[in-house]
């Protein structure tokens, strides 16, 4: 039987392990955590409208439902001449036929950036983000800067997403105490138009929410460096904050970036459609650790590294297994998907290269998201079968 070795035990990694299980391989599975963080639902965490219990999912009941092997240890090295992979505690590993990378992205470094939280960062921080939200309604007043920046190398990794949504649920939450007007509420980005990639439509949308809601804007102005009350930008200008919650680009993971590996400008490993590493046999790239490739506005998102997990599996049935069946490459299938969830509704936005969407759900929305951790975790023990890109 065909050993697979997945590295990363975040939304790719685990999608990787259970869609090669399927396929027939053996599989084993190393994270450097024993829990799934659900990025997506995260969000509730630092307004405490989900527990972080109800977010980290444990990797030991997804391995053991679907039969991979689970080793909790941090990957140190990857040599792709050697097709080798050394392991901080397990030591250098050559027993692998596949390997798989799901590592996830590095992330751009900005002047004074331990001033600042991040909604995408490590878990810990939501929880950071609850105890620094909890003491400003405490004190009942505050200035609060939320914003995410950009990587010119690679636009793919830029994710605003969550830092939006993070930002309606916190107005949300301040309005039902009654205290929102005691609160200054800045959005911040150095693109003139952030999450443009989510269409017109959506863009549209979201800049009549800020508008209603008294939001701030603060645009098109390249951030110089954060400080401890504040962030600087390169006009000149300043915003003081009491909180400053920041969403860094994604870029190459220094370990990709010191090995032999196939790199993109950013650092992201080089793949070919099929999700196979440029030049080194047996070895695959997915999710936000991959240089994905397709039109402009295309971004790294959860459901596109399933999409690209269950593809590799498929293809490496193929041409290691001889399974019957076509390659299935995913740059063809490259959309934006995302459910905003606003604390009182939600708005549906998708966009792909025909169409551009955004569906207002207001009310039903924040509960369909909710939903949908559940079902993601039944989806993941095998409960419920998963219905494609949700």
């Amino acid at each position: 039987m065909k050993k697979v070795l997945i590295l990363g035990g975040g939304i790719a990694g685990v999608e990787s392990a259970i869609a090669f299980c399927k396929k027939g391989f053996m599989v084993e599975l190393v994270s450097d955590r024993d829990f799934l963080f659900i990025y997506p639902i995260s969000i509730w965490i630092p307004v405490g409208t989900a527990r972080f219990e109800d977010v980290a999912f444990p990797l030991s009941k997804i391995s053991s439902k679907h039969g991979f092997k689970l080793t909790i240890d941090r990957v140190t090295a990857l040599d792709g001449a050697d097709r080798s992979v050394t392991l901080e505690h397990g030591g250098h590993r050559r027993d692998a036929d596949i390997v798989v990378i799901a590592l996830g992205s590095g992330k751009t470094q900005l002047e004074g950036i331990e001033h600042t939280l991040s909604i995408c960062g490590s878990p810990e921080q939501s929880l950071q983000l609850k105890e620094k939200i909890d003491a400003l309604i405490e004190r009942g007043h505050g200035k609060i800067a939320f914003g995410f920046g950009g990587n010119p190398k690679d636009p793919s990794g830029v994710r605003g997403g969550p830092g939006f949504e993070l930002f309606f649920n916190l107005d949300h939450q301040l309005r039902k105490l009654g205290i929102r007007e005691s609160f200054e509420m800045t959005f911040f980005a150095p693109m003139a138009a952030p999450g443009a990639k989510m269409g017109d439509k959506a863009l549209k949308r979201i800049d009549s929410m800020f508008k209603s809601r008294n939001f701030r804007q603060h645009f098109g102005r390249k951030i110089v460096r954060f400080e401890k009350d504040g962030i600087v930008f390169e006009d000149g200008s300043r915003i003081q904050s009491d909180l400053t919650m920041f969403i860094s680009a994604g870029d190459g993971l220094e370990l990709a970036k010191s090995s032999n590996l196939p790199l993109n400008a950013a650092g992201f490993i080089r793949i070919d459609d099929f999700c196979r590493v440029t030049g080194v046999p047996g070895w695959y790239a997915v999710g936000d650790a991959a240089a994905i490739e397709g039109p402009d506005w295309k971004a790294k998102q959860g459901h596109v590294a399933e999409l690209m997990a269950g593809y590799a599996a498929c293809n490496c049935a193929v041409e290691h297994l001889g399974t019957h069946g076509e390659m299935m490459g995913y740059r063809e299938h490259l959309n934006v998907l995302c459910v905003m969830d606003t604390g009182d509704g939600a708005g549906f936005i998708y966009r792909d290269e025909r169409k551009q969407l955004f569906i207002p759900m207001p009310i039903v929305g924040h509960w369909l998201k909710k939903g949908w951790g559940h079902y993601y975790k039944l989806t993941k023990m095998g409960r419920m079968p998963r219905i494609p890109g949700m």
